[in-house]
This record gives structure tokens, sequence and C-alpha cells, in this order.
């Protein structure tokens, strides 16, 4: 793992050139509350002298994360009331999610865990682990394991091998998934050997996330190239964010990079309301524009579902947007079809 010159202080982002000396004071009551690390691939990226940086605004503390409206928390999908054991959550029927690390390679500042990843206790203890495996053998409708955190990659590569093989012994489990970003912010960790390991009895799927288009260097395609060329198919999630990609041309340039790398863009998720992100926040209206415009700009392989996290933990539901809708003329039920360009369409059965 490359962690020498990560940005993990206030001063760093002063030395950095990343924020102003005045600016430190405050950002450091910001960073106290969430965490803060910035790997140096991603801090290259960072162009100080725009106030309105893409990959800035989602790595780079802000003194709005202390301002916190009445409709954010600190579990806004609803991880808690599903918690079946330490690290892990059991929200849909034939999956689990498994969470063997709290932490990342890099701190989001609008992640939904944000009161979580980055504090306490790093990793879960062997007994956390073993409670963890055992609820899983228990239960055999759990077709698919998902191990997030925090980052399963931050994990060393004999800590990871480990939490496979014990997977690989449940004879039900036939898929596990891994949601990271380092593939992206920290390229060099996935070398032929890690992609390697990832090969199971199970299918293993890996899915990046990865909110501009800027952020897919040549290391990260790279990186990306290794895991596909390895037998691992790769999706990506995105989170639609004001001031970072809610721009119908950013997201077009996102997926069709994405999809050149032979990722297949799975999910553009609806803001979670996670304490002070407000400033990244979009209207439904304004996602359901911009899936508009994609729908008529990209091939269907480049189209992701854009979903809402229902607040709650009721799930999380594609948003449309809607295309077609029942009408009747004269007693004859029919259908009203709108194309990419809004053109309405009848539709008889």
């Amino acid at each position: 793992m490359s962690c020498a010159d990560d940005i993990r202080r206030v001063d760093d982002l002063v030395a950095a050139g990343l924020i102003a000396p005045e600016a430190a004071p405050a950002l450091a009551r910001v960073v106290d509350r969430f965490a803060l690390t910035i790997t140096d691939e991603m801090a290259a990226l960072i162009d100080p002298t725009d106030p309105a940086d893409p990959i800035a605004a989602q790595f780079v503390p802000s003194v709005e994360e202390l301002d916190v409206l009445p409709d954010e928390t600190v579990d806004p999908i609803g991880d808690g009331p599903h918690e079946v054991a330490s690290g892990v959550t059991h929200r849909y029927f034939d999956r689990v999610l498994l969470k063997p690390t709290h932490l990342c390679r890099v701190y989001c500042r609008f992640c939904f865990r944000r009161d979580r990843v980055g504090h306490g206790e790093a990793n879960l203890s062997e007994a956390d682990l073993d409670a963890a495996f055992a609820y899983v053998a228990a239960h055999p409708q759990i077709f698919e394991v998902i191990l997030s955190g925090g980052d399963p990659l931050v994990l060393s590569d004999r800590r990871l091998a480990a939490i496979l093989e014990r997977l690989e012994a449940i004879p039900h489990v036939e898929v596990v998934r891994l949601h990271s970003r380092v593939p992206v912010v920290d390229p060099a960790r996935i070398g032929e050997a890690t992609a390697r390991l990832l090969r199971r009895r199970f299918a293993t799927w890996m899915v990046i996330h990865v909110d501009h288009p800027r952020e897919l260097t040549e290391a990260a395609s790279g990186a990306i190239g290794r895991l596909v060329d390895a037998g691992v198919p790769v999706l990506s999630q995105t989170t639609l964010l004001s001031g970072v990609n809610a721009d119908a041309s950013v997201l077009e340039a996102l997926f069709r990079r994405l999809v050149a790398l032979r990722v297949k863009p799975y999910y553009l998720h609806h803001l979670d309301r996670a304490e002070g992100t407000a400033r990244f926040r979009t209207t439904i209206e304004e996602g359901a524009a911009l899936m508009r415009s994609l729908r008529g700009r990209l091939t269907g392989i480049a189209q992701p579902s854009w979903v809402l996290d229902i607040p709650g933990g009721h799930g999380k539901v594609p948003l449309g947007p809607q295309w077609i809708e029942k009408t009747s003329d004269g007693g004859t039920v029919g259908w009203t079809v709108r194309d990419p360009d809004g053109r309405e369409h009848r539709y008889d059965e």
C-alpha cells in the first residue's frame, strides 16, 4: 500500500497548497469530526487555483460539513436496524454486507458512513469475523456476500485471502462482491498477484467507486485492466454530486471511458442525506433530466441505474425517469411513450 505521501492532517493540506494557512483552524474542527485522507494520486489531480475543482470537492474538507440540516442523519440508509452481528448487515433476503474494516484510502466528504469510517477500532476482530462467517453459514438463502466498509482493499493480501477462503468454505455463497475506491485512488495496490487472488470457487465481482472522468488516470486504467484480465468482472458506482458531476457532458465522458475500460456502469446513486453534505445535493427533477439526456446520448451498456436508498433502511429502488404512462382515448386504453428527445408517441396494445 503506497501511503507515504498521503494527506492526513490539515497541516498536510496547507503544505500541499490545497488550502490557505488561515483556513486551517476552522478545517481542523471538521477533521476532528470527519476523517481525512487523500492519496497522492488524487492530490496530484487537484488544481488548487480552481475553486470549483471537482476532485477537491470530493476529498478536501469544507467548513460547510459542520452545518447539519434537520433531515440529515448519521445513518441515512438505515444500516443500524439491519445489523445482525458486528460488521454484518442483512437488509436483503439473498445477500449480506460484511464490513471487515472501517478504514478507507480516501475519505469522501459526502460518505453515508462518514461518522464511522476512519475512527475507532480499525478492523473486525477475529472473534467478530468468526461470528460473521457463522451467520452466513447458518443462512442458506445467502447467495451473495458484499465486502464493503470502509474499503476491503485496504487489507493486506494475506488478510483478504483469509476472508475469501472462509467464504469459499460456505457452499451456498456463489457470489462475492467487493466495493472499493482503491483501484482508482491507489492503483498501485492492485498488482497482478492481488488480482489473481480474487479468482475463487465463487464468482468475484469488483465494484469501483468513481465520480469524475479525471479520476480514471493511466495508472487507474492499468489497475482496472489487471482485474479484468485476471477474470474479475468490474462494475462501477457513481454518486450524483452537485459541483462534481451533475452535468450530462461530465457523466457522458465518465461512463464512456468506463465502458472503454471494460467496466459496466452499475449504479448512479442519488445522494444519501448524511450529516453536513447539503452542498452536494441535487433534486430528483435534476437527476431525471440528466438520465433522460444520457439515454439519448449513450450506448445502452453505458447506462447505469439511477437509484435512491430510501431513508430509514427500506431498501434501494430505481428512480426512473418514467418513459411511459397509461392513457385512455374514447374508452380505449393505451400508452403514451416519450422518446429521449421528449417527443410523445402513441402505443396501443
